[in-house]
């Protein structure tokens, strides 16, 4: 059995995390829904936080992964800011995804980036 994974950070391709995903099958690049806004968390990674107004799109890849790989590869690497959670995609599917802990949207070093539209877009700017 298999589900949808949506990625936005280090975990999509050429990512430190990619490798938790290497027995994953990529579907390629996909965006939310305009539902979220986007962080960086003292630029090591981003996390998506779902909003009801002021949202934008995020850009990201979707992999198809099984169970096992969530649980024994993904999840053990992901930052203890992020929890598993589900979000919706531009063409209205569901996905599961990291998404950002709301107690960690105030922590020091959580920037607002949501405007980059994108974790590679905002590295660029660094």
């Amino acid at each position: 059995m298999t589900l949808k994974m949506f990625v936005n950070g280090q975990a999509m391709s050429g990512g430190s995390l990619n490798h938790a995903l290497e027995d994953a099958r990529p579907l390629g690049p996909a965006r939310t829904a305009p539902a979220y806004r986007f962080f960086s968390v003292r630029d090591e990674f981003p996390g998506l936080h779902p909003v009801t107004e002021g949202g934008a799109a995020i850009n990201g890849e979707v992999y198809e992964v099984s169970y096992e790989v969530l649980r024994d590869q993904l999840l053990p690497a992901e930052p203890q800011e992020l929890e598993l959670g589900v979000i919706t995609l531009e063409d209205g599917s569901g996905s599961f995804s990291m998404r950002m802990r709301a107690s960690a949207l105030t922590a020091p070093g959580v920037l607002d980036i949501t405007a980059h539209g994108g974790w590679h877009a905002y590295l660029a700017t660094l």
